[in-house]
C-alpha cells in the first residue's frame, strides 16, 4: 500500500472528511486531495503531523511494505552493521525530531550555566580589590570568603542546570556516542533545517569570537587609564589598584557573553551533526570518544579546579578549557 492509500484509508477509518483533516495538520482541502490521488508528496514536517495525528508511526507510512499492525520497530529486520561490524541502533522519525526540539530548548540553558562559571570570579575580584584599595569597609578576609560564598553560589546553580539538562538528554546520549541508523526522510529533514539555521549559527559564531578577542582591550584600557590618572608607572599602585580588578572583571564578562554565543549555537548545530553523524560525530570520532574522552576529561576537570582553588587565579584558569579543546582534537 502506497503513502496516498495510507492516508486515504486512515482518514476514513478515523471518520474526517477532507476539510477536517486539512485543518488538523495544517495545510488546505486541495492539499489532502492531492495527497491522496499521489499527486503530491506531504514534507518531512507534515508527515510527522500525519504520524503524532493517526497514532501511526513515520515508518509505516513512508514504507510501503509495512502494515499498520507492523511498524518498522516490530517488522522482524536485522538490525543493520557498518563496515566494522558494529550494530547501529535504530532512529526513528520522532526521535529525530525530539533531539532536535531539546537541543534547540537546552541550548540557551546550558550556555547561560557556562557563562553563570565564568562570570563566578568576578564578585570575588571586585571584592577583593575594592577590600584592599580601601573603598569597601571590609576586611581582606572578610572580603575573600563573601567573594568565595558568591563564586560556590553561582558554580552550584551553574552545575544544577548541567545536571538537568544532562537527565533530560539521558534517553538520547546514544545518537551522539553510538553508531546510528536513521530511518528514511530524517536525513532530508535535518539538512534543511541546518540549511535555515547556518545564517544564525555564522552570526553568532563571529560574533562569539569577536568578543572574546577583544576581552583584552579593557586591561589595556584601565592600564592606560589608571597611569594617565594617577601618573603612576606601569606596575600599578594601590590607589589605582581598583581600576585593574575592574579591568580584569570587565575581561571575564566579555569572555562570558563570547562563550554564551558560541556554546548556544554549537549546541544546535552539534545536534545537526550527531543526526547526520557528521564532525565530531562519525562512526569513528565517537569510537574514539568511548576509548579517551571520558577520562581526558576528568582529569582535566580534576586539574582545573585544584590549581584554581590552589593559587586563586580564577582570572586565569579559565584558559585551560579553550586549551584543552584544542589539544583534545589533536590527541583524537
Amino acid at each position: 500500500m502506497i503513502l496516498a492509500e495510507k492516508i486515504t484509508e486512515l482518514r476514513k477509518k478515523a471518520g474526517l472528511s477532507q476539510e477536517q483533516l486539512a485543518e488538523a495538520v495544517g495545510v488546505s482541502r486541495q492539499a489532502i486531495s492531492k495527497w491522496e490521488s499521489a499527486q503530491s508528496i506531504p514534507d518531512m514536517n507534515k508527515i510527522l503531523a500525519l504520524s503524532k495525528f493517526f497514532g501511526v508511526s513515520t515508518d509505516y507510512l513512508l514504507k510501503d511494505e509495512l502494515s499498520e499492525s507492523t511498524p518498522a520497530e516490530t517488522s522482524g529486520e536485522e538490525p543493520a552493521v557498518d563496515s566494522k561490524g558494529e550494530t547501529l541502533i535504530p532512529v526513528s522519525m520522532d526521535t529525530a525530531a525530539s533531539f532536535l526540539s531539546l537541543a534547540k530548548q537546552s541550548a540557551p540553558k546550558v550556555a547561560g550555566a557556562v557563562m553563570l562559571c565564568i562570570f563566578s570570579p568576578i564578585p570575588l575580584i571586585l571584592l577583593t580589590g575594592a577590600s584592599t584599595d580601601g573603598t569597601l569597609p571590609m576586611t581582606e578576609d572578610q572580603s575573600s570568603y563573601l567573594g568565595l560564598i558568591l563564586l560556590m553560589l553561582m558554580v552550584a546553580a551553574a552545575v544544577a542546570v548541567f545536571i538537568s539538562d544532562s537527565l533530560k538528554k539521558k534517553k538520547y546520549e546514544f545518537i551522539q556516542k553510538e553508531p546510528i541508523d536513521t530511518e528514511y526522510g530524517i536525513e532530508g529533514m535535518v539538512k534543511e533545517r541546518r540549511a535555515k539555521f547556518e545564517s544564525a549559527h555564522t552570526h553568532e559564531i563571529i560574533t562569539g569570537i569577536l568578543l572574546c578577542v577583544l576581552s583584552c582591550l579593557p586591561i589595556f584600557v584601565t592600564g592606560a587609564f589608571g597611569s594617565w590618572v594617577f601618573h603612576s608607572p606601569v606596575r600599578m599602585s594601590a590607589e589605582n589598584s581598583l581600576i585593574a580588578v575592574a579591568g580584569v572583571a570587565m575581561l571575564l564578562l566579555l569572555v562570558g557573553i563570547g562563550v554564551f554565543f558560541l556554546v548556544k549555537t554549537s549546541i544546535v548545530w552539534q545536534s545537526f551533526d550527531a543526526l547526520l553523524e557528521e564532525g565530531n560525530y562519525t562512526r569513528t570520532a565517537k569510537r574514539k570518544e568511548r576509548e579517551i574522552g571520558g577520562i581526558y576529561w576528568g582529569i582535566i576537570t580534576a586539574g582545573y579546579l585544584l590549581v584554581s582553588f590552589l593559587t586563586m587565579r580564577w582570572d586565569i584558569t579559565w584558559v585551560v578549557w579553550p586549551v584543552a579543546g584544542v589539544l583534545y582534537g589533536v590527541i583524537s
